[in-house]
């Protein structure tokens, strides 16, 4: 592995400030220590400083020479509305919020990136440094775009990078095409009427309904998708009723759908409309279906090879698997590669054995109380960024 000696000789800063972010999280769009804390590490390195895309973004820019030649590099800020249960000393100091999902590493390796590029500065072009807020539940990522961040800092191409447990320790994983999952989350309320629970025939019960709502729609992705189309749907709550002897008037679910295309996403929620409208009219209640979609994250051909080429150029090629096995996860990531070309790609945090002493008993997995970033990674993902950015400004025409 090769990882750049000044970055790694300076990977105690990096992890202080990783250790900081743990520390300090912040829901989507309520990033203001965080983006503060960004805002005036990229001043101190000497990077130009812009706020205010996406409420609480930053965006920093680094140019030399003419600048023509620009490449976006981004990290998500945002944590998790969830309880840790780590004790050790930079556990979250927030009731009910955690980073538990790495994005404060994530932010220290592009830091960590941007203070070796702008003290060497031996590249020709312009690199910008998206801190991007609202990944878990806002789609900041979309909100940045559709403010105009590629017209205010206009990239060739754009690239992403996530920390990923079960992928062994420094190595990388990428491929072309999509990567994530392309998401819908839905929220369904079934409106009955009320009953005592001994007579129930004097109402309509949406206990019932729902139930059935339930059973019906995985039959979706049973029999109404194609089998080779990769597909799930996941009721996650289910919520009706305060007392056992009555029949509420309503009743609510919520869950999200995942597939990697956008006709399958359309087919699913199509069925779905059918299914909640028919199913709550044979029961005689109402109901009202409410859906938000996130796309798909898709990764360009080109500039996928060139990032696995980077990634191979780090570490050996056994380490880098450029057709990883796609996720479904959903990244808001999709949107800025909808606007511009680009990558994709999990950088390896291994099995959890890194965890310090006191760490809680769950596993070291994604969007679990348990979780912890693998400070030993930081140097190779910053490493990773800046040998990226070097040679895409390089390359040929």
């Amino acid at each position: 592995m090769r990882t750049i000696p000044e970055i790694k000789a300076a990977e105690g800063e990096t992890r202080a400030l990783r250790r900081w972010f743990h520390a300090h999280p912040e829901l989507a769009f309520e990033e203001t220590e965080t983006s503060d804390l960004i805002a005036k590490t990229l001043k101190e390195y000497g990077v130009e400083v812009h706020r205010g895309l996406g409420r609480t973004g930053v965006v920093g820019v680094l140019r030399v020479g003419d600048g023509k030649r620009s490449i976006g590099l981004r990290a998500d800020m945002d944590a998790l509305p969830m309880q840790e249960l780590n004790g050790f000393a930079h556990r979250s100091q927030y009731p009910g919020k955690m980073h538990a999902c790495g994005h404060d590493g994530h932010m220290a390796m592009l830091l960590g990136a941007a203070r070796h590029l702008a003290r060497t500065r031996d590249f020709d072009g312009t690199i910008v440094f998206i801190f991007s807020p609202a990944e878990e539940n806002g789609s900041g990522a979309k909100v940045m775009v559709d403010e105009g961040i590629f017209r205010q800092f206009p990239v060739d191409a754009v690239f992403g990078l996530h920390n990923w447990p079960g992928l062994p320790v420094n190595n990388f994983g990428i491929r072309p095409g999509p990567i994530l999952a392309g998401c819908t989350n839905f929220d369904i309320r079934i409106i009955g009427v009320g009953a005592h629970a001994a007579f129930p025939h004097d109402g309509k019960d949406p206990i019932l309904t729902g139930s059935l709502i339930v059973t019906a729609l995985q039959g979706i992705i049973t029999r109404n998708k194609n089998p080779m189309d990769a597909a799930v749907l996941s009721v996650t709550q289910f919520n009706g009723g305060e007392a056992r002897n009555i029949v509420p008037d309503t009743a609510t679910l919520a869950g999200t759908i995942r597939a990697f295309d956008e006709k399958t996403l359309d087919l699913i929620e199509s069925r779905m409309q059918t299914i909640v409208q028919n199913i709550s009219a044979a029961h005689e209640c109402g109901a009202e279906l409410i859906i938000k979609r996130y796309l798909p994250t898709v990764n360009t051909p080109a500039e996928t090879r060139f990032a696995g080429e980077v990634m191979k150029s780090i570490v050996n090629e056994a380490k880098v698997d450029a057709d990883v096995v796609p996720t479904m996860g959903s990244e808001d990531f999709a949107y800025m590669l909808q606007a511009r070309p680009g990558a994709f790609a999990f950088l390896g945090a291994g099995d959890g054995e890194h965890r310090e002493e006191g760490h809680g008993p769950g596993p070291c997995a994604l969007h679990n109380t348990s979780y912890d970033f693998n400070d030993e990674i930081l140097s190779l993902g910053s490493t990773y960024w800046v040998e990226l950015s070097r040679r895409w400004l390089a390359r040929t025409a």
